[in-house]
This record gives C-alpha cells, sequence and structure tokens, in this order.
C-alpha cells in the first residue's frame, strides 16, 4: 500500500516522510518483495522532493547576489548568525530566565524527536567532495564520534539526556515544524543533486548553534539539572564556533572559489536550515505563550 501525500495535512505529511526516514536510514535485510519496496521509496522520494524544491522557492528572495564574490559570499554567510531567519529568536532567553522544568522538558522532547543525527547527515554529505572539504569533513565527524571514545560520542550524549530527564520523543507527539526540519536535513544529505544545499545547512548549525545551546544549557543549569544532562548543550556551546571556523575556511570557501557557481546552493541550504528553524521556534513559542514570555517578547520591540 503506498501512501497518498496528495491529501494529506502538513503534519501527517510530514509524519509519513519521518517515519520513512527512520526506516531509509537503518540498516536493514533485503525485503521480500524488494520491487514493492522500490516503488514506496519513489513515491516517498518524490514527495520529498515536491517539498525540498517548494522550500527552495520560500528562500530565494533572501539569497546573496550571485555575483559575489567569494569574500563577499563568505560575509554574507557569516553574518547569518546575526541576519537569518529565527537568529536572536527570544526564545533562547526566556528558556534561559523563565521556562519551567515542565516547559523545558517540552521542549527537549520536541529537539529530540527533530534530531536527525548531524554525524550520519555528514557521512552523507561528504561522499566524493574534494579532498580539502572531505578532510575537514572526517574532522568533524572525528570529534562527533567523541574521538573513539563512546561516552563522548555525541549522539549517545543526546540520548543520555533524554534517559536522565525520562523523555518520550515520538513522531505522532511532535510538532510538524520539528519533524519538518529533520526531514529538511535528511532530505537534502541523502540526494546526491542537494550535495551543495547540505554543505551550507550543515555548515550554518554549526555558525549559529553555540548561543542557543549555552542558552539552553543556562536553563537547564537554572532548573537544577546536573552536569551530565547538560553536557551535550555545554559542548555544543563551544565546540561548534570552532567548528564554523573550520566549515568556512576549510569546506565552503575551497567549494566556492574552485566551482563559483556551487555558491547560491549552498546559500540555499543555509536558509533552508534556518527557516525550518524559525519556524519551529514560532510554534513553541505559542506552545509556551505566558503572560511573563509575551511582556518579554514586547519589552524587546519596544
Amino acid at each position: 500500500m503506498f501512501p497518498d501525500f496528495a491529501t494529506d495535512d502538513t503534519q501527517t505529511f510530514h509524519q509519513k516522510l519521518a517515519r520513512f526516514n527512520v526506516l531509509r536510514m537503518a540498516p536493514a535485510t533485503p525485503p521480500g518483495d524488494w520491487r514493492a519496496a522500490m516503488d514506496s521509496e519513489y513515491a516517498h522520494r518524490q514527495a520529498e522532493g515536491e517539498f525540498l524544491e517548494a522550500l527552495r522557492g520560500e528562500v530565494a528572495s533572501l539569497l546573496p547576489d550571485p555575483a559575489f564574490a567569494s569574500e563577499r559570499f563568505i560575509t554574507w554567510f557569516e553574518a547569518l548568525v546575526e541576519t537569518g531567519p529565527g537568529q536572536q529568536h527570544a526564545l533562547f532567553d526566556w528558556l534561559a530566565e523563565h521556562a519551567t522544568r515542565q516547559q523545558l522538558r517540552l521542549f527537549l522532547t520536541q529537539e529530540a524527536a527533530g534530531e536527525a543525527g548531524f554525524e550520519d547527515l555528514l557521512a552523507y554529505t561528504l561522499v566524493k567532495l574534494p579532498e580539502q572539504a572531505k578532510l575537514e569533513c572526517a574532522r568533524n565527524f572525528w570529534d562527533e564520534m567523541g574521538h573513539g571514545r563512546p561516552a563522548a560520542m555525541h549522539g549517545p550524549m543526546l540520548a543520555r539526556m533524554v534517559s536522565d530527564l525520562n523523555l518520550q520523543p515520538a513522531i505522532d507527539a511532535t510538532v510538524w515544524e520539528s519533524l519538518a526540519l529533520s526531514n529538511t536535513m535528511v532530505g537534502l544529505a541523502t540526494t546526491r543533486r542537494y550535495a551543495y544545499q547540505s554543505v551550507g545547512a550543515l555548515g550554518v548549525i554549526e555558525l549559529t548553534a553555540p548561543e542557543r545551546a549555552r542558552k539552553v544549557a543556562l536553563g537547564m543549569q537554572r532548573l537544577g539539572m546536573d552536569g551530565r544532562t547538560r553536557a551535550y548543550f555545554e559542548l555544543h556551546a563551544v565546540l561548534d564556533v570552532a567548528h564554523a571556523r573550520s566549515w568556512i575556511a576549510e569546506v565552503i570557501r575551497p567549494l566556492i572559489e574552485a566551482t563559483p557557481a556551487c555558491a547560491p546552493f549552498i546559500a540555499e541550504g543555509a536558509l533552508m536550515r534556518l527557516l525550518c528553524g524559525e519556524r519551529c521556534y514560532a510554534r513553541y513559542q505559542l506552545e509556551f505563550q505566558t503572560t511573563q514570555f509575551a511582556h518579554d517578547r514586547l519589552q524587546r520591540v519596544a
């Protein structure tokens, strides 16, 4: 039985695509009817393609001038930490300063459910990249792998946080905005026609994550969550600063200097990731609406 994406609402669409991505990325054995499995995969990937192409269209007006030389492009990319969609969102100050334990647990549950696994996305993306870019991806991947130490691997570190807080992340309980973010990242990384978009999306995560991670960690500390539980966010608040510098210098700059035509696609991927993040923050804000948060937001606007 094949999915009928045409009649789905947004939540159902992204739930179906998220379930497909779980199976798609998991090790498997050959199915009994591989032709039927391929037909189902095609239906999901066609729906994914329609979604990603629509998202490309949404960010088109935000792209930098295609005539930008590499230095101007790098300046534009680095400025996304301040000017990109969703940046400096008031949600994260609120999480740091005002969220209750229940509210922070809800936020962390949604984030965990929408986590696609940076190391796996990176592994898909680095395939057949030029030498310099691939080497930096490999160094970044080795950091994600905890330099070979299981306790320091980033994925299990996140899983320990989920376990410590007794969170129950599940596709059916996750808002579509968080699922869409994950579906976007998986779609870009696993589809070679979007390889440059994946480079941009991964790079902008490294660029913009540290301040958000720092504020989440502060909120966790304020609520008495211990160092082991906070470790994933505290690590990324520091490590991703260095990762961002290296990613720009060793991946993005060499790619656009060697192939200037790839720059708009790197920019697209960065903006697609940021737009998906912005939608998550807006949805979380609605979920967490309180008098205090509304007051703080009005104060910032004023």
